[in-house]
């Protein structure tokens, strides 16, 4: 695994982080990906330190020295995480039918690329999978057997997919209203407390209140029924959590730099199913779950006492 050429064109995200970037450029030079797709979203406005590190950012991914086609996408103007990521995916997709997607803080295990190229070609055509995740957030539980297992949420610190399933995806959801969203959520989830955070996000997400592009994917995917692979195992560090990154600037937060493991053998669930338990458990963890509902049932207990007493 250590010597391993890539199969897959690989789209590398980028913006101003010339440290991180080269980190994981490190890694894509060594799988040596045959076509390499390069985008990195302009300086913001009145920041005059985003020109020099943008610069030096460019500057690093020029030093490819395998035989390798290679196509960039260079924003003079800041467009913003949501409008910059969502349409260097859409140029990757309009240019190749599946690819492998890392962005310049997602550090990549040397086995990484290996997992994604055999999974992209044994679930091609199959639609029940829309998606293979690289992260690992579990934080050291495994789910089942094998090295691998499904879920319904798709995380995007490293993964892969196709052009089939990026040709559904809508940054603004437009196909979308609140009122039947509700609904169908509430087809998927059973928790009251899951159900308000997706609906909340859906809502901020269409109001234009959330600046990202990943929270879309994951709905449309939910919207499509549609599974995600990841593995048991870690294959993707978040190097980016400080005070410059846009989303993620907690040091102190458990998904920080997670240690990268290997996979050495990628075997399959024998059923094609999700494991919710394992979606509820991150969703337990970032949306408060267990002390919303110590809240609401300490709540329910006052109201109940109260009720008795005017009785």
């Amino acid at each position: 695994m250590l010597n391993y050429t890539t199969k897959s064109a690989v789209l590398f995200l980028m913006f101003n982080r010339p440290d991180t970037t080269r980190r994981v450029f490190e890694e894509i030079r060594l799988a040596k990906p045959p076509r390499l797709y390069l985008a990195i979203d302009g300086p913001r406005k009145g920041r005059k330190d985003d020109s020099l590190l943008v610069e030096e950012t460019l500057e690093v991914v020029q030093q490819i020295d395998w035989d390798c086609k290679v196509e960039r996408l260079i924003r003079k103007d800041n467009l913003g995480c949501r409008e910059a990521i969502s349409s260097a995916i859409d140029w990757f997709f309009e240019n190749e039918d599946e690819g492998i997607i890392l962005e310049d803080d997602c550090l990549p295990a040397k086995s990484f690329f290996y997992y994604c190229d055999t999974l992209l070609e044994k679930f091609r055509h199959d639609t029940r999978i829309r998606h293979i995740a690289g992260s690992n957030l579990q934080r050291g539980v495994k789910w089942g057997d094998a090295s691998t297992y499904y879920t319904n949420q798709s995380h995007v610190w490293g993964w892969a997919s196709w052009k089939r399933v990026w040709k559904d995806y809508d940054k603004d959801l437009k196909i979308y209203d609140e009122k039947e969203v509700d609904q169908r959520l509430s087809d998927i989830f059973t928790d009251r407390f899951v159900l308000e955070n997706w609906s909340r996000i859906f809502r901020e997400l269409k109001s234009g209140m959330i600046d990202t592009w990943d929270y879309q994917l994951t709905l449309i995917n939910f919207f499509n029924n549609g599974l995600s692979i990841n593995p048991n195992v870690n294959l993707i560090s978040n190097i980016g959590f400080r005070s410059d990154a846009t989303h993620t600037s907690s040091q102190d937060s458990p998904y920080a730099n997670i240690p990268l493991e290997e996979i050495t053998e990628i075997t399959l669930p024998k059923f094609t199913l999700p494991e919710k338990k394992a979606d509820y458990a991150l969703f337990n963890h970032d949306f408060d779950l267990e002390e919303r509902w110590r809240k609401h049932n300490l709540w329910r207990r006052r109201f109940k006492r109260w009720f008795r007493e005017k009785l």
